[in-house]
């Protein structure tokens, strides 16, 4: 602003029209005495000028009205008129181009004011951080359909070829006073509306980091603590049946070494899907994960990661049951260890992932050691997968839960522009065996193709094919299709 005032200052000196004979001194005073008269209008032009980067005027400019009064009353000539017009219009042009500082609503808000915004899901942030607050959900919808061998038809039923609501979940969570944690998620398929995270905590403790009571997940293996909102493919591994799962407890966890590691213990009392365990039989669970970063560099775009989590689990005789379906959950089930009355059960699993650049690995091995009234009882399973972003994205990883987070594509679906979103490709094998002596719960082999479409953050499509096969009895094979919004 201050080189247009200049500018007008000196472009606003009348041009020498008088009588050559006339002294050179005359002429210097005349031109003197028209800058004098001038200058306050030239002042103004230039504090105007300067107030128009607040202004954002899209119409002809005050600086421009003055210049046109100054014309007409003779104190700038057209020459000079044209070039300071010229010059005002490009400023202006620049400022507008410029956008307001962000923080000038912000410097004007109390502490005690709450900001409202959208960032993948609804937040109310009282501004001295005392209340944050968070509102979201997820809706699932998933189709299948299936071609099944006769024998598998006979011994567990013919796949339910059709659509479902796989999920459709709300949840509101929080931080009070920068340190008081919550969050209250609920399900609402299936007629009822389970529990699915109900629990307050605090954070930010000296040595133990988060503290939690309540519902929430075990802290057990890499495809469990990623949600099912990022994992690769529709369903978990055919291992995923040995995961503890949610129940009530206490927990406490933080990362360490700059978040190139994890550690989380919890104690559980097991119970039903709306947190309710009652009576002197029921089943008691230690529970514990840890994880390394070996390798993390680019902010997560190459990493190596590993991990390995522990339970054990006091059932004082009631009953454990392992069964499985095959990666789709309108699929039947075909491996069952039927129910196995069980003394103590110990859980042990191992994590890999790989991440370079699009392609990303991961693995996990899980056993069940088990001391049931059949004698010592072991199963397990093993899962390998990998995928690609053809888009050239990466999974994202999240070195505070030490799990597989929200993946936002390089340009979001807009096809008037010609951007499509990201594309992922991946293939995953799975094993399982729930038979050991008498107790036959079958063999069972799985590969499952899938093509994922992340349209937005949000907004995701997936399709996936899948071919199982329980030993001795036949495969299932099945092509599925979900479509996921989540926020």
């Amino acid at each position: 602003m201050v080189r247009t005032a200049q500018t007008i200052a000196v472009l606003a000196v009348p041009s020498s029209t008088g009588d050559p004979m006339t002294s050179p001194h005359v002429r210097t005073y005349a031109k003197i005495r028209k800058l004098l008269r001038a200058a306050p209008y030239l002042a103004l032009v230039a504090c105007l000028a300067m107030g128009s980067t607040l202004a954002r005027a899209e119409t002809k400019s005050v600086a421009e009205e003055i210049l046109d009064l100054l014309k007409a009353n003779g104190q700038i000539g057209e020459e000079q008129y044209e070039a300071l017009t010229q010059k005002a219009r490009e400023e202006n042009a620049r400022r507008s181009e410029q956008p307001l500082p962000a923080t000038a609503h912000a410097a004007s808000a109390g502490p005690e004011e709450y900001k409202v915004y959208w960032d993948n899901s609804l937040h109310i942030n009282r501004n001295d951080k005392q209340v944050q607050l968070q509102i979201g959900g997820r809706i699932l919808n998933d189709w299948a359909v299936f071609d099944t061998d006769s024998r598998i038809k006979s011994g567990f039923g013919n796949p339910d070829s059709g659509t479902e609501i796989r999920r459709a979940r709300l949840y509101f969570s929080g931080t009070l006073y920068e340190r008081v944690i919550f969050k209250a998620q609920y399900d609402f398929v299936g007629g009822d509306v389970d529990f699915n995270d109900v629990y307050i905590g605090l954070t930010n403790l000296p040595y133990v980091g988060t503290f939690k009571v309540g519902h929430f997940k075990e802290p057990f293996s890499l495809d469990n603590m990623t949600s099912s909102k990022y994992i690769t493919f529709m369903e978990r591994s055919l291992s995923h049946i040995f995961i503890p799962g949610r129940n009530v407890g206490f927990g406490i966890g933080k990362p360490e070494f700059d978040k190139r590691m994890t550690w989380a213990a919890a104690v559980f009392r097991e119970t039903d899907d709306f947190g309710k365990g009652i009576g002197t039989d029921g089943s008691w669970h230690l529970t514990g994960r840890v994880t390394g970063l070996p390798v993390y560099e680019e902010n997560g775009s190459r990493l190596v990661h590993l991990g390995a989590s522990y339970s054990h689990q006091f059932r004082h005789d009631s009953d454990i049951r392992y069964r499985q379906r095959p990666a789709a959950h309108l699929a039947p089930i075909i491996w069952d260890t039927l129910p196995l009355s069980a003394d103590d059960v110990d859980l042990i699993g191992t994590e890999l992932a790989v991440i370079h650049g699009p392609f990303s690995f991961q693995s996990e091995y899980m056993h069940s050691f088990s001391d049931t009234s059949m004698g010592d009882r072991d199963f397990w399973g093993i899962y390998g997968q990998a995928s690609f972003f053809l888009t050239g994205e990466h999974r994202n990883y999240s070195t505070k839960s030490g799990a597989f987070t929200r993946l936002s594509p390089s340009k979001n679906f807009n096809p008037s522009e010609g951007t499509w979103g990201a594309f992922e490709l991946a293939a995953r094998y799975s094993h399982l065996d729930l038979t050991d002596g008498a107790v036959r719960g079958g063999v069972g082999n799985e590969v499952t193709a899938g093509l994922n479409w992340y349209l937005f953050p949000a907004l995701r499509w997936t399709g996936n094919y899948l071919w199982a096969r329980r030993a001795n009895f036949g495969d299932i094979n099945g092509w599925e299709m979900r479509f996921q919004l989540e926020f």
